[in-house]
């Protein structure tokens, strides 16, 4: 049974101190990355250090451009809204409050995506986030500030609670998210831009990251990944990273949860994803609901309550408000495996094959790529 949690490797950065790095570069003052007249983040979307290792030559740039010691380290849950939310404030899911993909609303039984939650479960973007967006507090000072992104993200709630602050440019193409961002890196002295693209996440969902089209898609945000280091001006700082790596995990190595097999008993709402579950317990049923699942599940993935997973820092400091949006027990996948409610009618998820959320360094490790004036 495993109760110790992995370690980060200690050459990895935390994702959540990359924008902080960046605004201080701007001022010349930052002890990683040289002084620059304007920055871009660029982050692409479920790219792990470990995925781009292991096919790079279909992304022989960025491959390249990565020394041993270009890497950070997501938070947990390994998932966008949570790591995302963690890039764009500073702050780890303890404290601004999104704690996994689906998670329980305290005192109801709804779990909504924190995706797209926001509309769909009135999620407030200005508090249920808890942390000031980075780019609301640097346009309030008087930094410029861009996202560069698809349209489709232009007015959602999770648009407003991590990326306010910033001007909105949409861009559905990829070459033409690249060009614009290099543009207004060059127009406008002091700007950080934030640059956005989901096409590799959703390749790796649909076909796995070992598929032909995930690796037409890798070659494709290459290509993007070096225009832009030929766009942009000697003087522009340009980081590459992701908010998560991924993991394959084939239709049989699903683990359906279902009435009758002791895993969903005392189990009230299930919460999270299919790598890294929220158990919301009954009352009283939490103790229960741990033991049964350490002794089916505790050889193949880590299995801990509450109080252990914020005590081990997990979700890194944790705010009072933020602890009952935790389930009851955590469980996150160690092995090749997906866990599915398989008494939910829409079994479209199952079809899913990469996968992210829990604790693996295939999950969690991810490229943390300088180039422009933080080359080198």
């Amino acid at each position: 049974m495993y109760l110790s949690v992995p370690a980060d490797p200690t050459s990895a950065r935390s994702l959540t101190g990359v924008v902080p790095h960046v605004l201080a570069s701007l001022s010349g003052d930052d002890d990683w990355l040289p002084p620059a007249r304007s920055a871009i983040v660029f982050v692409v979307d479920g790219l792990g250090r470990s995925n781009l290792s292991t096919r790079a030559g279909h992304g022989r740039f960025l491959a390249g451009a990565m020394g041993k010691r270009d890497i950070a380290h997501t938070v947990f849950p390994s998932t966008t809204a949570a790591a995302l939310t963690s890039l764009l404030t500073g702050v780890d899911p303890g404290s601004h409050g999104i704690v996994g993909y689906r998670v329980r609303i305290p005192g109801s039984d709804d779990a909504p995506n924190q995706l797209k939650g926001w509309e769909t479960h009135g999620l407030d973007p200005y508090t249920w986030q808890r942390a000031q967006p980075l780019l609301e507090r640097e346009h309030d000072g008087g930094r410029p500030c861009f996202v560069v992104t698809k349209s489709e993200y232009a007015a959602t709630g999770l648009t407003t609670a991590i990326l306010r602050g910033g001007e909105f440019i949409a861009a559905d193409d990829l070459d033409e998210r690249v060009e614009r961002a290099a543009e207004i890196a060059a127009r406008h002295p002091g700007s950080l831009t934030y640059l956005y693209t989901p096409e590799l996440d959703s390749l790796g969902h649909r076909h796995g990251w070992e598929s032909d089209e995930w690796a037409a898609g890798l070659e494709r945000v290459d290509a993007a990944a070096r225009r832009l280091a030929e766009r942009v001006s000697p003087r522009t700082g340009v980081v590459v990273t992701a908010d998560h790596g991924m993991v394959d995990v084939p239709r049989h190595r699903h683990l359906l949860l279902g009435h009758g097999d002791g895993l969903t008993d005392g189990v009230r709402v299930i919460g999270g994803e299919p790598r890294m579950l929220h158990l919301y317990a009954e009352e009283g049923e939490a103790a229960a609901v741990l033991a049964a699942w350490r002794t089916a599940e505790g050889e193949r993935s880590w299995v801990l309550s509450r109080d252990e997973a914020v005590a081990a820092g997990l979700f890194g400091p944790t705010h009072p408000e933020v602890l009952p949006r935790i389930g009851d027990v955590i469980v996150a996948a160690r092995s090749a495996i997906a866990y599915y409610d398989d008494r939910i009618t829409d079994k479209g998820p199952q079809k899913m094959v990469g996968q992210h959320g829990s604790l693996t360094p295939e999950e969690r490790i991810v490229p943390l790529i300088r180039l422009g004036a933080y080359a080198g």
